[in-house]
């Protein structure tokens, strides 16, 4: 369903913050571990320009699915190949858990203080949604998403070099799998319990 709403305007910078830290966090975790290529290639930069893929991110606004240019990285230049990918993959999602922990503690923060206003309550509770999905879909192990890429390097070679030749079909399957509504069947009790877990921590604390 195409989401055209009054909101649609406060999706824009939601959805740049959620895309650059998500691609910035692979980006640093790359370099972290030795590899050049993400600064090289100027993808280690927290301007939201460098990560966008235009079609993604018209996807996203609209139809609350789409994607980012992937962040380049040459596994030759990790110590450990596998478990470089591992912790690149990973970098990602848990970023996105990250800033919405962040984001809620802001949240209840300016709502007890009196401070946070419609607009801002708007745009801050996309921040927050908005990382709780990009969270959970990129840990799915379907090729391209980052899931995928931790099974990867997981299995032995052969079945490996198997399921990377999904990649290929990857978007296509993915598609196929939201508009099928497979996808947020898996998705969405996902989201809803990291995030009532991370309303509970945060809650509990405050």
């Amino acid at each position: 369903m195409i989401g055209f709403d009054p909101d649609m305007i406060f999706r824009i910078p939601a959805l740049l913050i959620t895309l650059t830290i998500h691609e910035y966090a692979h980006a640093r975790m790359a370099v972290a571990l030795g590899d050049p290529t993400p600064r090289v290639l100027g993808r280690m930069t927290l301007n939201p320009i460098a990560h966008l893929d235009p079609l993604g991110l018209i996807m996203m606004w609209l139809f609350k699915f789409g994607w980012a240019k992937p962040v380049p990285i040459n596994p030759g230049n990790f110590r450990d190949s596998r478990k470089g990918i591992i912790l690149v993959s990973l970098a990602g999602p848990v970023s996105n858990i990250v800033l919405a922990f962040l984001t809620f503690i802001v949240i209840v923060l300016l709502s007890v203080s009196g401070l946070i206003n419609s607009e801002w309550a708007k745009v801050l509770g996309l921040i927050y949604s908005y990382n709780i999905v990009f969270a959970v879909f990129n840990l799915l192990p379907l090729p391209p998403l980052d899931g995928s890429k931790i099974v990867a390097s997981l299995l032995p070679g052969r079945q490996a070099y198997a399921f990377e030749r999904l990649e290929a079909y990857g978007p296509w399957i993915l598609l196929a799998l939201v508009y099928l509504g497979i996808i947020g069947g898996i998705t969405d009790p996902l989201g809803r319990a990291l995030s009532n877990f991370i309303q509970y921590i945060i809650l509990s604390i405050f």
